[in-house]
């Protein structure tokens, strides 16, 4: 790590402070041409800690440094040569871009945002395993009235393992749940119900699962207005 240190004042600097837009995609890019021995500076007003799974998973270690109440460093020192499973958000899909709507507000909001959602998503020891939280989720936020979070994590939940007949047994749920007159006027016209739709519709045509959630990314991420997290001018 000393070496890797000492290097750090040659890394490429990424400062994304000012980045309103998904900065995710340019930085993944940037990091798949890095060599094994050189890193990357990611300066951000908050920690960056969804990035560091996506980093890992593409061969590089990091430790992150807080120059001052808005600016923290991350250093991402690259070891092995390593493939991301999206090509635009990396590890999973659906990242939690949201966190640049708090940090337009106050980067201390997103500080503390940022570290809920690692307690609740990022927990190395979780008693409960990611696709049965990722229904959790689902569920809840179908219960709430949150359509655009549930039409997420149901691709979240998709791309990880989640089968068509747990789906089927899943909206089986909310019509007993929500009530016959809900599910007809919420649900059934919902982006959530197009992406379960969808898939059921590409699975039955034989296309492969990582297939799939490419598309689903494709129609129901940050530029579907139903479904994307960012704010927009």
């Amino acid at each position: 790590m000393k070496n890797r240190d000492e290097k750090s004042e040659n890394y490429k600097v990424l400062d994304i402070r000012e980045a309103s837009g998904n900065f995710l995609p340019g930085l993944l890019k940037t990091a798949r041409k890095t060599e094994i021995g050189e890193g990357l500076c990611v300066v951000q007003t908050f920690k960056p800690l969804p990035l560091y799974s996506a980093m890992e998973e593409l061969g590089f270690e990091h430790r992150t440094e807080k120059i001052s109440e808005h600016e923290f460093r991350a250093y991402f020192f690259r070891v092995k040569k390593g493939n991301s499973t999206y090509v635009n958000t990396g590890d999973l899909p659906m990242k939690p871009t949201a966190m640049l709507n708090y940090k337009m507000v106050d980067s201390s909001l997103a500080n503390i945002s940022v570290d809920f959602w690692n307690l609740i998503w990022g927990k190395k020891d979780s008693a409960i395993d990611l696709k049965t939280k990722l229904i959790l989720s689902l569920s809840n936020a179908v219960g709430a009235g949150r359509l655009r979070q549930a039409s997420r994590e149901l691709v979240k939940a998709y791309s990880i393992g989640l089968t068509v007949p747990e789906m089927d047994e899943l909206f089986s749920l909310f019509a007993w749940n929500g009530g016959i007159g809900t599910f007809s006027s919420e649900i059934g016209p919902s982006s959530l119900f197009k992406a379960y739709k969808k898939i059921k519709e590409s699975e039955s045509k034989g296309k492969s699962r990582e297939a799939i959630t490419t598309e689903l990314m494709e129609n129901f991420g940050e530029d579907n207005p139903d479904t994307g997290v960012i704010s927009k001018i």
